[in-house]
């Protein structure tokens, strides 16, 4: 795989929106996991939501797009400078050179969920909901397209909790054959009561803030987020600090409609893929964030997989016990926190998480480390066994597998 320049890149979440307070929750272990309180959600459990977002609005050309979804993928554009730097591409190589792939999986299901409650006695929509706007999954790439001017290919993957990273591939793949030479990548999801219900009529939801990788972990905690990413190919004098995609490793294994295979053969076969895309050895990977929700099935499943690849050479830590998993958008949210890992020689720690699984025999990190990283792995897996991984390294690492 030819590498791609992360010009630019964003997120929003519970721990707030944009970099800067993101990277200073990471650095402090600090969860922004709270009580859940959400609509009339009576659950109990703990919700990584997004503060403001009912302050966010739409110009007046998207007001048909308005719902909670797309109000967070609004705000998450605004911040670092990303809009800019997407706006500055354009003029770059004009805007049906530049594309959206993003990843969701409730998009802005939430504005039919509320309008189910305002029937009236025939059972009629009183408000009905826009069907386009808000409900259909495109819609979210529609509003960011048409936020930043963006005229080339634009389309949503929904491929569960696998969405945010397999767009990176999407897009790689298009800037590969020449269809493209910019691309904006992300992930876009947002709380709602159909995952919240669903998942905890799964019984997978904790009573507790997550604990990945825990002993005594026991279910995820749900959050939601935007992340986005500005991918070129790069420049000849690149500072050696620059982020790269160097990898992307996509596999399904089809096990289980909710659960992966207990030897994470799924698993392996993503990590396995990346590496060989990016040209690198397991043993150059200096940090891997594990997809790591905090079930037990799954990160028994993803930890035998990295066991078997890795075994404990690399430091590894689930960010989700910070952010909540944030479902469709996992992936891109986490691709940009291994961005911040490597630009500032940050493992960021597990908040939540106190005593490792014995079974799991990994490099489990608890609380942050500081040192030099060069390569970093994100895991994201999905229902249905839909699997990727992607690769980040930095401009000046070493390319000697």
């Amino acid at each position: 795989m030819y590498p791609l320049h992360l010009t630019a890149f964003t997120a929003t979440s519970a721990l707030g929106a944009g970099l800067t307070p993101m990277l200073a929750a990471l650095e402090a272990n600090r969860s922004g996991l709270a009580p859940c309180a959400f609509e009339t959600v009576d659950l109990p459990a703990y919700v990584g939501e997004v503060a403001g977002l009912d302050d966010v609005t739409l110009p007046a050309a998207l007001a048909d797009y308005d719902c909670r979804n797309n109000r967070l993928a609004l705000l998450a554009l605004q911040q670092d400078g990303f809009a800019d730097a997407v706006r500055a591409a354009v003029t770059r190589y004009g805007a049906e050179r530049a594309g959206v792939f993003l990843g969701t999986s409730t998009s802005g299901i939430l504005e039919t969920e509320l309008a189910y409650r305002r029937l009236d006695e025939s059972g009629a929509f009183v408000a009905p909901p826009s069907y386009r706007g808000s409900h259909t999954p495109q819609a979210v790439a529609d509003v960011v397209a048409r936020s930043l001017g963006l005229g080339g290919p634009a389309f949503v993957v929904l491929t569960a909790c696998s969405s945010g990273a397999k767009v990176f591939a999407s897009a790689a793949r298009l800037i590969g054959a020449g269809m493209i030479d910019a691309a904006v990548v992300g992930g876009v999801d947002s709380l709602c009561l159909t995952t919240l219900y669903g998942f905890n009529s799964l019984e997978l939801v904790s009573p507790e803030p997550c604990r990945p990788y825990d002993v005594a972990r026991c279910g995820i905690s749900i959050g939601e987020a935007g992340a986005f990413a500005l991918l070129e190919r790069p420049a000849q004098d690149l500072p050696g600090d620059a982020v790269l995609l160097a990898g992307v490793g996509e596999a399904s294994d089809a096990y289980h409609m909710s659960s992966p295979p207990p030897d994470g053969h799924g698993a392996f076969a993503a990590m396995q893929a990346a590496l060989q895309r990016a040209g690198l050895m397991p043993s150059q990977v200096d940090y891997l964030n594990l997809h790591g929700t905090a079930t037990p099935s799954n990160d028994a499943a993803e930890g035998q997989a990295v066991m078997q690849l890795f075994g404990r050479s690399v430091p590894a830590s689930s960010t989700k016990g910070a952010t909540g998993h944030t479902l469709g958008a996992a992936g891109a949210l986490e691709t940009v926190i291994a961005a911040l890992a490597l630009l500032h020689g940050l493992i960021p720690g597990s908040p939540g998480s106190r005593e490792l699984d014995p079974a799991l025999d990994l490099d489990y990190v608890f609380v942050p480390r500081h040192q030099a990283l060069s390569v970093v792995m994100s895991n994201s897996f999905g229902f249905g066994g839909s699997n990727a991984s992607v690769v980040l390294r930095r401009a000046d690492a070493r390319m000697d597998a």
